[in-house]
């Protein structure tokens, strides 16, 4: 359940001249010391500008300017994703029971959060491309409508095959949702305010964990894990009402976004740098987190009823991190992903040493869930920084990539269970990932430098930004 680097409001920057038939794009501050402040080559250098640059679209919602308030539809959004994100975190509560009921082993049922991974890497990019000439409005009312169709099918799964096809589509489903979803936030923000938009979102995960996961474990506890299945459904149909009553029209570009022109930012090693810090780093975290609830109760000597409050400690962790990650994630996006991911290093081997013990388990997955989240809102900053004229394949391309680490975390963590290692050794293989991630952070930070970028300054046409994710200041409403 995931996806800028625009400048900070209180540390602005003016961008330099336009070269001749480009639009300039929008200067970023880059951080303080953790950060390089080489300038930036001229955007046309990374992406060509068009032949006709479009002019910046009217404002289309309200809410857009400088100073002003977030849009309530980007809130909206947020409650939406609490649904999609309850259910790709629950089944970290619910594996043990979901392992008895079906016959399956603990790493095979781990599978499951592999398995809703793999259809958000699959889905993420396919859905963003299909769904380009269809009203935004319509298309998040259809998106939610499987993913809630999804959930039923699971509570009412009969074997472990087809609980694994119903977390595939349900994937499938807040995939696009979020494609969808991430463009409409940032397109309804200014620049300044992309992070915090995203942070919005990724508040949604947080909430999740803080209420969705806890209560989807308790639920799980007591009334079987189909109940769970059954709960995140009727939270589907709630996100569903929102929208179709909340999420205004958008205007739909009069041109469509050229993926072929958008498809060039997959030349840059950044970007793929990026996706390997995202997708390292979540990882690190998931490797550990999809196995909590049996090294609490395997490992720790806890009893069952402690898994629900300490998701939900996890989850207020992960809500803390998201909104200290959102405020400074703007104007220190180095810093604040270099120093989340140690600090996730750090706390991942802590736990590896000490998770035999309840009160440092417990201690410890607070500080996991404010470390894991913090990093979010830059890692999303970073790819829609790097990627920013390809609006459509920034957020396909950046939701993929969390979700790679959501697949191979769980998948690394069984691996190591299989071996016999036992349930604490996750730690360790995610601290290894996470000092991966680290290594992938430094490279493109010393790459930076020598290109004579800025760590802010972003790599965008302005004008293809703001018409592929808005609509240009002439394009109709969709009416839906």
């Amino acid at each position: 359940m995931p996806a800028p680097a625009p400048p900070g409001p209180s540390t602005p920057s003016s961008p330099p001249p336009a070269a001749p038939g480009a639009v300039a794009g929008p200067a970023v501050p880059g951080g303080t010391s953790a950060a390089p402040t080489a300038p930036l080559p001229a955007p046309a250098a990374v992406l060509p500008a068009p032949p006709d640059p479009l002019p910046a679209p009217a404002d289309p919602l309200p809410g857009r300017g400088p100073g002003t308030r977030m849009p309530l539809a980007v809130y909206i959004l947020g409650l939406s994703v609490f649904a999609l994100g309850t259910s790709e975190f629950m089944l970290s509560g619910l594996l043990p029971p979901i392992a008895e009921d079906l016959g399956v082993t603990i790493p095979q049922a781990g599978l499951l959060i592999s398995a809703f991974a793999i259809g958000m890497v699959v889905g993420a990019p396919l859905l963003a491309v299909t769904t380009l000439r269809l009203p935004r409005r319509a298309t998040l009312l259809a998106l939610i409508g499987v993913f809630g169709l999804g959930q039923v099918a699971g509570a009412l799964a009969p074997t472990y095959g087809v609980l694994f096809v119903s977390r595939v589509v349900s994937a499938l489903a807040c995939a696009g949702f979020w494609a969808v979803g991430a463009a409409v936030a940032i397109a309804m923000v200014p620049v300044t305010a992309r992070a915090r938009a995203m942070a919005v979102m990724i508040g949604g995960l947080s909430i999740a964990n803080v209420l969705g996961v806890p209560a989807g474990a308790f639920l799980g506890e007591h009334l079987g894990w189909r109940s769970a299945f059954w709960a995140v459904g009727a939270a589907s149909v709630l996100a569903l009402a929102g929208i179709a009553t909340l999420i205004p029209p958008l205007p739909r570009p009069r041109r469509l976004p050229q993926l072929g022109r958008e498809a060039r930012i997959y030349r840059d090693r950044q970007v793929w740098l990026s996706v390997a810090v995202i997708a390292l780093s979540g990882g690190s975290v998931f490797c550990l987190f999809s196995y909590l609830a049996p090294v609490l109760t395997r490992v720790a000597g806890l009893d069952d009823g402690w898994v629900p409050t300490v998701l939900a400690l996890f989850g207020v962790g992960a809500l803390i991190g998201t909104t200290i990650g959102g405020r400074i994630a703007d104007a220190h996006l180095f810093g604040v992903m270099s120093s989340g991911i140690a600090a996730s290093a750090v706390l991942l081997s802590a736990l590896a040493l000490f998770s035999r013990f309840p009160a440092a388990a417990i201690a410890l997955s607070l500080l996991l869930g404010v470390s894991a989240f913090y990093t979010a809102p830059a890692l999303n900053a970073r790819m829609f920084n790097l990627a920013g004229a390809a609006p459509t394949l920034a957020g396909a391309t950046a939701t993929a990539a969390f979700n790679l680490g959501n697949a191979g975390g769980p998948w690394v963590g069984g691996t190591v269970i299989d071996a016999g290692f036992g349930y604490a050794a996750t730690a360790w293989a995610g601290t290894a990932m996470a000092l991966l991630a680290l290594v992938a952070v430094a490279v493109s930070w010393f790459l930076q430098r020598g290109s004579g970028r800025t760590a802010g300054r972003t790599r965008m046409v302005a004008g293809s930004v703001a018409v592929s994710a808005t609509g240009d200041g002439g394009g109709r409403q969709d009416g839906a």
